[in-house]
């Protein structure tokens, strides 16, 4: 019998992945008419002020200690501004699907700085997991040029990869400092840094005159991305690590690239090669591998 808030807690933490999986096709979607610094200031001005009103509503309070500003500019330039710079600036270059593959390489990154800093032990099988994901992104990369190892060659895939390794060193910051404020509150300050941050680049861009540019599609798909991606996503997120271990939640990951092939062909009708679909599927693999949970996954489905 499944406990009930067990359950709540993975619907929390399945919609959020739906969600972040689909932020990679309303980031496309849009980046058309805008560039990705007004893009940014955009999602981050409708996150911070949806976050601020639940924040009332909920009578949390916005008063943090000074001890831990450091601690929140730290994790606002990494997990926000850079991690969301680089990949708006990606998407100018690769498909949304392709994105969302590469993506899911963060995990064996995250395990490469946990055996550099933390301490974790190197073993075969981490290192069969690691090779299979390195394989599986360099097929996504040369998928769409029809040569070998062309990563190099696409800034796109580059940007996007040394994304994954910033989220990955963002969440091994995140476990380690360790703020003692509940998740909605660190994930607004962290929204808000991220909209003081990029305000400027929007000011000399004067990205505020592309905004009339703007079709009534391409207006819903910011306010998605503000709401429930840069807000909605977070918080669900942060009430499933409340309840389920970091390490099952993180098994949810595996499923986002799944919600952004769906969204890329539904929303912006891309094309999938089964080449990238079989790449994407080596690199699913090869993390699971990494993160020490292939036997137990193929012990659950023997057991049933």
């Amino acid at each position: 019998m499944i406990n009930n808030s067990k359950l709540t807690a993975s619907l929390y933490a399945l919609m959020a992945i739906s969600f972040w999986g689909v932020s990679f096709v309303s980031t496309k979607a849009v980046l058309g008419k805008l560039d990705p610094y007004s893009l940014l200031v955009i999602r981050f001005g409708i996150g911070a002020l949806f976050l601020l009103l639940l924040l009332l509503l909920q009578r949390n309070r916005l008063k943090v200690s000074i001890k831990y500003l450091p601690h929140l500019i730290v994790l606002g330039i990494l997990g926000v501004f850079i991690h969301q710079i680089l990949q708006a600036t990606a998407l100018l270059t690769i498909n949304a699907s392709a994105a969302g593959w590469l993506i899911s390489f963060s995990p064996v990154f995250t395990v490469i700085l946990s055996i550099l800093f933390l301490h974790e032990k190197l073993s075969l099988t981490k290192v069969v997991g690691m090779v299979m994901a390195i394989t599986g992104v360099l097929i996504i990369s040369s998928s769409r040029s029809g040569q070998s190892f062309q990563l190099a060659m696409n800034i796109g895939f580059l940007l996007m990869i040394l994304s994954t390794l910033n989220w990955a060193i963002y969440s091994v910051l995140l476990k380690s400092l360790k703020i003692p404020y509940p998740p909605l509150v660190v994930t607004f300050y962290m929204c808000l840094l991220g909209l003081i941050l990029t305000t400027p680049f929007l000011i000399r861009n004067r990205g505020w005159e592309d905004l009339s540019l703007l079709n009534h599609s391409e207006w819903a798909h910011l306010l998605f991305l503000g709401v429930f991606v840069s807000g909605i996503a977070y918080w669900y997120w942060g009430k499933a690590l409340e309840v389920l271990e970091a390490s099952k939640v993180s098994m949810f990951l595996y499923l986002e690239p799944i919600a952004t092939l769906i969204a890329a062909v539904l929303l912006l009708q891309e094309k999938v090669l089964l080449i990238s679909i079989t790449g994407g599927i080596i690199i699913i693999i090869g993390v699971i591998i990494v993160n020490g949970q292939l036997v137990p996954m193929l012990l659950r489905l023997l057991k049933k």
